[in-house]
């Protein structure tokens, strides 16, 4: 066992997790809320989970899994895959289903090492009962080797009403090879559980195409999820300015790198202006970028103003981004806690916790009392 978190977490989650030392009090569309650190001392998180037994799943970049138990304690857990560690690769996102109560398994996406380079791969495994290993781990898939570099690995999964895993992947910076759909990069896959291709993906008969990819033209989505009727949504990084969320669609084209709302970093201009017959328009985008990264749209349990709102975390800017549903008028959420936010997800209270990179910290949100 490592140290104990500062609270115990039964309580907070809506299970069988209590009092935090620290936290602030922040001014909001909604009125006041309070901000409570709730797991401290985590070095680069990138992704973390609920349990329905009322603890936490966090993964660390670097390659760490940490477990929380109900009362706090804070374990790391044994039996992950073999992580490229590097740039921005590493281990990522981790999804605990909606089955896990019965299969105890979870799903991890990572860098995985391949030769002298690394792919976005997606690995479950079972968590044993007292949470301190994985058992059976398995990858069950990973991109076409021959990526170099540690950029744009992309990496959220989502578990579809569908039943299926939907997984962003970036381009890892070779621009082009998001509108090829002979490679999986720049795209969003959609495989099942045991890393089988359903039968409806779009590209599953087209010669030449991964039959994985459900979507592509993707730069590098770091955030994904369901909205209130199920639909997916991503949120991705553009190059200097054109961070997008897009509602995706089967087989549909989002344009990187032919369209964009952004520029290169060099000042150029990209591709071929920021619309084309054929590829989707974003429903919001920002100029100048906010390195968004992690994505939940809310059901309004605690906030009912904020039902089908959006949120997002910046990474560039330190503040977590409230989208209006419709109108993607923003509202910016900010204070010390939000330093560097990599991940936004809504708990089964209704309370909105989210990962400060910058803080090396779990965060939970409710209205102040």
């Amino acid at each position: 066992m490592i140290r104990p978190a500062l609270i115990s977490l039964a309580l907070m989650v809506g299970a069988p997790m209590a009092l935090a030392t620290e936290g602030e009090r922040l001014t909001t569309s909604a009125g006041q809320v309070e901000v409570t650190r709730i797991v401290p001392d985590l070095d680069e998180p990138w992704a973390f989970g609920f349990l329905p037994e009322g603890g936490v799943l966090i993964t660390e970049r670097g390659g760490r899994l940490w477990h929380v138990d109900p009362d706090g304690q804070r374990q790391s857990v044994s039996g992950l895959p073999r992580v490229a560690r590097g740039g921005q690769g590493g281990l990522l996102d981790v999804l605990i289903p909606r089955n896990f109560a019965q299969t105890r398994q979870i799903v991890l996406t990572y860098a995985r090492p391949q030769g002298s380079g690394a792919g976005t791969a997606v690995a479950v495994a079972t968590l044993s009962q007292d949470g301190a290993r994985l058992d059976d781990t398995t990858t069950i898939f990973e991109t076409e080797p021959g990526d170099r570099g540690g950029r744009h690995f992309g990496s959220r999964v989502v578990e579809g009403r569908d039943g299926f895993l939907y997984v962003t992947i970036g381009d890892r910076g070779d621009d082009d090879s998001a509108q090829d759909l002979g490679t999986q990069n720049g795209s969003v896959i959609r495989i099942g559980r045991t890393g089988g291709v359903p039968s409806r993906n779009p590209f599953i008969d087209t010669a030449g195409a991964q039959p994985e990819i459900w979507s592509y033209g993707h730069r590098n989505p770091q955030g994904a999820t369901l909205d209130l009727e199920g639909n997916l949504w991503v949120v991705e990084h553009g190059a200097r300015g054109g961070d997008e969320i897009n509602p995706i669609r089967r087989g549909a084209n989002y344009g990187w790198p032919v369209i964009s709302y952004g520029r290169h970093y060099s000042g150029l201009r990209i591709g071929e202006g920021n619309s084309k017959p054929g590829m989707e328009q974003p429903a919001h985008f920002w100029d100048p970028s906010i390195a968004p990264s992690g994505m939940m749209i809310y059901s309004g349990a605690l906030w009912p103003e904020w039902r089908g709102d959006f949120f997002v975390g910046s990474l560039k800017f330190g503040y977590l981004s409230r989208l209006e549903a419709g109108s993607f008028a923003e509202e910016e959420i900010e204070g010390d806690s939000t330093a560097r936010l990599r991940d936004v997800r809504e708990g089964p209270d209704g309370a909105i916790w989210f990962l400060s990179v910058g803080n090396g910290a779990l965060y939970r949100m409710t209205p102040a009392q």
